[in-house]
């Protein structure tokens, strides 16, 4: 195997630039994302999946959403939103209701501490949102929302589309 050149040797315009990868990019964007919102809202004892649980609960009539419902809506699995919405329970942030429907599931409301928390994390997270997206000039950030939407619908879709190409054994 030959040796690899000294690194004084290399010179930056002989080292190509790697092409942009969105998988990365959107890796990195989240991550950065996450924790800084995560340390912003640690003082007030929820996490970023409670704090968008509580978001889509706020947003939803008063009749709350199935846990199905918050899975998909939060791109998460019905395990790891059940645990989630235990531990909020438990905390008084949310309530559960027998579904009307199905009695086999719940509606999963908003309570009372829940609205609070939610209502003192949300201007923390529309300052971090604000504060992400300064990095865009002003006139190019409803557009970029609407553009990172369009990705995240079209990635939405990806799974069933590759279930249904592969052979099931």
């Amino acid at each position: 195997m030959p040796a690899l050149p000294a690194t004084s040797a290399l010179r930056p315009e002989a080292v190509p630039l790697a092409p942009k990868r969105m998988p990365i990019l959107l890796r990195r964007a989240w991550c950065g994302l996450n924790q800084g919102f995560r340390d912003r809202i640690e003082h007030l004892g929820i996490t970023p999946n409670q704090f968008s649980i509580l978001r889509w609960l706020s947003e939803s009539d008063r009749q709350g959403l199935s846990q199905r419902t918050l899975a998909d809506l939060m791109a998460s699995d019905a395990n790891t939103i059940s645990s989630t919405l235990s531990r909020m329970e438990k905390r008084g942030l949310i309530t559960r209701a027998k579904n009307e429907q199905d009695h086999r599931a719940s509606r999963v409301q908003l309570g009372p501490a829940g609205r609070l928390k939610f209502e003192r994390a949300r201007s923390i997270a529309l300052a971090h949102q604000d504060r992400v997206l300064a990095a865009l000039p002003a006139h190019r950030r409803a557009e970029f929302l609407e553009e990172l939407e369009a990705i995240a619908d079209s990635c939405a879709g990806l799974p069933e589309r590759a279930a249904l190409k592969s052979p099931r054994s």
